[in-house]
């Protein structure tokens, strides 16, 4: 006599809920509150400023105060020397990273802490020592004066204390990339027969390239603000070797607030349009050659 199995209908089982994950930071909508009112104390209040006080003025008093040739002059000095310099940097701060990545020798660890001196150096210390170092009696340029180069108190002493300043930004830009560079691709170029620069440019630039141009493009804008440590290399001889900060600070002290405003309001226009270019030129070369930046 066979028995029959009765099969017992199991009750469904509720599917585990899933825990909500949990955020580090609070919600999208406070952080982002958060940041949009920090910006707007911090960044876009005292710029607003600045241009509702330059708009206070009539376009023929703007045109003098910024058209002037003491004005111009200085224009032309200051990006100019800070285009240099961001590219003298480019250049020395992908070698300095490449060398501290790369390599290893005695003291890198104080290297590597020497790259970061002028962000803890005060400006005014980083002039003044300078202008010691390069000055007629100075360490080096009493060396150098006599064979007619001259290093201080003119524009070649503006653009030493730019690329001084500007250099760890790139530094720091482009080390970690390096870091992250796989070098089986560079050994797989040299076993297919590339040379060492068809290695680098085809191979590493490509990758270091967007990180070369964002440091590039905060040497430069921490370039056109520089005062402290210019001052007292330059010179400050109207028309040869006076920066804007400085005329800007000359107009304050004499109360033409307008003016300076005028001034400022120029320089933060070109400022935001070469980084503009710039920054789309990174744009571009991500969207190329996808490295990093």
């Amino acid at each position: 006599m066979s028995t029959a199995t009765l099969a017992v209908p199991s009750s469904p089982v509720a599917p585990p809920r899933r825990r909500a994950a949990r955020r580090v930071l609070p919600g999208f909508n406070l952080t982002l509150g958060y940041t949009l009112l920090y910006l707007s104390l911090i960044v876009l209040t005292p710029l607003s400023a600045l241009v509702f006080k330059t708009f206070s003025m009539s376009w023929a008093d703007f045109w003098t105060a910024v058209s002037a040739p003491r004005v111009v002059a200085s224009f032309k000095l200051t990006f100019g020397a800070s285009l240099i310099a961001a590219g003298v940097n480019v250049v020395a701060g992908l070698l300095v990273a490449w060398v501290l990545v790369r390599y290893s020798f005695p003291g890198k660890k104080i290297a590597d802490a020497l790259v970061d001196l002028p962000f803890a150096l005060p400006t005014a210390v980083a002039g003044i020592s300078l202008t010691a170092i390069l000055a007629d009696n100075g360490w080096l340029g009493q060396y150098l004066a006599p064979l007619g180069i001259q290093l201080a108190f003119n524009p070649n002493g503006i653009v030493i204390a730019l690329i001084f300043i500007g250099l760890p930004f790139v530094v720091r830009t482009v080390q970690p990339v390096l870091e992250d560079t796989e070098r089986e691709l560079e050994e797989a170029a040299a076993c297919l027969g590339a040379t060492r620069w068809q290695t680098f440019w085809r191979v590493i630039f490509p990758a270091i390239a967007p990180a070369l141009l964002t440091g590039f493009a905060m040497a430069f804008a921490r370039a056109v603000g520089e005062y402290g440590s210019v001052i007292f290399i330059a010179g400050n001889m109207p028309m040869v070797s006076e920066i804007t900060p400085l005329i800007i600070i000359g107009k304050l002290e004499q109360y033409d607030f307008a003016g300076a405003t005028a001034v400022a309001s120029v320089m933060l226009l070109i400022s935001f349009i070469l980084l503009l270019i710039i920054n789309g030129i990174q744009a571009w070369g991500r969207k190329r050659y996808g490295g990093a930046g």
